[in-house]
């Protein structure tokens, strides 16, 4: 059975740790779908549009097999559920499907929209965050919920988004996305 990972991201702008995701998720999965999303609980620096174009860039850094990893901008929505009927509209319901979410999510997730709807229909892998410890009570509500819940084993660099937008730090970004960004004149 084709498996997928879906993994959304609200990243102003993509980090180096990201592409460490991406790469990792393509060797773990058939196809990896990503795409940019809103998150209601952040304010954006930056338009959909230009974190989109971030993406993209960013996986053109990443050495694999021709769509495995992908954009998918019709997945962004309001609510996970939708992402995941959308999902299904375009590559059907005989696939096994993989909700990528970091450890920060963890204690969030059984807040979400019909959770227990949409944990039946997904496995959840959840992405260590350098802070955010995995919380094993909150895995283990999310068990209870219905889901199947595993670990990514993976090491993902300490950067993120906001240090680069409050310090402008290079190492957090790869270069190319440095590049899109020095064209596009953000985050000035």
């Amino acid at each position: 059975m084709t498996t997928i990972a879906l993994f959304g991201t609200s990243a102003d702008p993509p980090t180096a740790a990201h592409k460490t995701i991406l790469r990792w998720l393509s060797h773990h999965y058939d196809k990896v779908a990503v795409w940019a999303s809103d998150n209601p609980f952040k304010s954006h620096q930056t338009s959909l549009e230009h974190r989109k174009r971030m993406l993209e860039v960013l996986i053109s850094e990443i050495e694999t097999q021709p769509n495995d990893i992908g954009v998918h901008e019709e997945l962004s929505r309001s609510r996970t559920l939708e992402t995941l009927a959308k999902a299904k509209e375009i590559w059907g319901d005989e696939v096994d499907y993989t909700l990528v979410v970091g450890s920060d999510l963890v204690n969030q997730i059984p807040r979400w929209y019909q959770i227990e709807e949409l944990l039946s229909q997904v496995q959840l892998l959840v992405v260590p965050r350098p802070g955010y410890d995995i919380d094993e009570t909150g895995v283990k509500r999310l068990r209870q919920l219905g889901t199947q819940v595993a670990i990514a084993d993976l090491d993902v660099p300490g950067v993120s988004s906001t240090a680069y937008r409050e310090k402008g730090d290079p190492d957090v970004i790869t270069p190319s996305v440095q590049e899109y960004i020095n064209r596009e004149k953000l985050y000035a």
